[in-house]
């Protein structure tokens, strides 16, 4: 009874291991695909879209800027999907943890997570 658990488990497991890589995967897939379009476009039209040294410094902005088409707005659309990939990963992980049972481990993968959020929220507000 105990092992046709512990391979059921394990399975669950496995599955869990290849979304992880998938999610990884499409993740960067995504991003490359946001940068290469964006540099494309930096490069046929020669602009960035921006007046001077301005830029696109936070999420609704750069949102409104890959809505409007502005190459470097794309570009770092691609950079912040780049930057979001391992932090799903860390979302996944703790899915992972609590579907192993693995109680230390999922407060330890959501204090990772916490301490993410943490860091993304002062680089993006500088607190």
């Amino acid at each position: 009874m105990k092992k046709a658990q512990d391979e059921i488990k394990q399975a669950e497991m496995q599955k869990v291991e290849i979304m992880i890589g998938k999610v990884m995967q499409i993740g960067v897939m995504i991003a490359a695909a946001f940068m290469i379009v964006g540099i494309l476009l930096l490069f046929v039209s020669g602009k960035s879209g921006y007046v001077g040294n301005s830029h696109p410094h936070d999420f609704s902005s750069i949102l409104l800027g890959i809505v409007q088409l502005k190459s470097y707005a794309i570009i770092m659309g691609g950079l912040f999907l780049l930057i979001l990939t391992p932090v799903l990963r860390v979302v996944v992980s703790i899915y992972a943890f609590v579907v192993a049972g693995d109680k230390l481990y999922v407060w330890i993968t959501t204090a990772v997570l916490i301490i993410l959020v943490i860091a993304m929220v002062i680089g993006m507000y500088g607190i």
